[in-house]
């Protein structure tokens, strides 16, 4: 099964999930102690996102795992805004856009999902939902003392953009994740002071970075080809 999860990709995908795989793992070695629970949710991490970048819905399957196993990393240092943004929205969006992405397939024969244009109303849709989410968790966070407050707010406004844009089926969700990549990032840092074994979510939210990018141009090349295909059908 897991032979013709991985048979149609393409060796640029097998060297970026080869590599991403090497990176997590290599700075995982970096620290004192191997921590078992931040190396396996890593790995679950970057398998998601190359999933996720060829519009398999098995990536979302992937990402209810992810969240749960990160969610168990973050609770350790009290990082309460990731633990809120991946139990009370990622983890039950990605469980949403299971049942989306089966619902709305390409056409293609490629077991892809069908991408939505980002339209205008989608966007103001976009702006209004997350302005509401992230002015109310906002007091929440500062209610439960969350270290970093004004980055972990901004951690909340970009997962939850990115999220919505995912549930959506719009390519620019691979944007907002981006940006969440470089938020977390620069937590995950922070965190790293302290303890060198959180230096696996660096590197891991590092290779996001670069998947999330390669994804974004993915998606924009397959919407491109089924917007022709739907010409021709028409």
């Amino acid at each position: 099964m897991l032979k013709n999860l991985f048979k149609d990709f393409e060796i640029k995908e097998w060297v970026l999930y080869l590599v991403s795989l090497i990176v997590v793992v290599g700075a995982n070695l970096l620290s004192d102690e191997i921590d078992v629970v931040n190396v396996i949710a890593s790995i679950f991490g970057v398998t998601m996102l190359i999933f996720i970048a060829k519009g398999k819905v098995f990536g979302q399957v992937l990402a209810v795992i992810f969240g749960l196993l990160y969610s168990v990393s973050a609770l350790r240092i009290s990082y309460y805004s990731e633990i809120i943004t991946y139990l009370g929205m990622s983890v039950p969006i990605a469980v949403f856009s299971i049942i989306t992405w089966l619902k709305n397939p390409s056409g293609n024969n490629d077991g892809a999902v069908k991408i939505r244009k980002f339209t205008v109303k989608e966007f103001l849709l976009l702006m209004v939902f997350a302005l509401v989410v992230t002015i109310g968790f906002y007091f929440i966070l500062k209610v439960l003392n969350t270290p970093n407050l004004v980055v972990a707010t901004i951690s909340i406004a970009t997962s939850f953009s990115a999220s919505y844009l995912m549930l959506r089926r719009i390519s620019y969700y691979a944007i907002a994740y981006s940006l969440n990549d470089i938020v977390l990032i620069v937590l995950w840092i922070i965190a790293s002071v302290n303890n060198l074994e959180n230096l696996t979510f660096v590197a891991c939210f590092f290779m996001f970075l670069f998947n999330d990018l390669y994804a974004f141009v993915r998606w924009k090349l397959r919407e491109s080809e089924q917007t022709k295909t739907k010409i021709k059908r028409a």
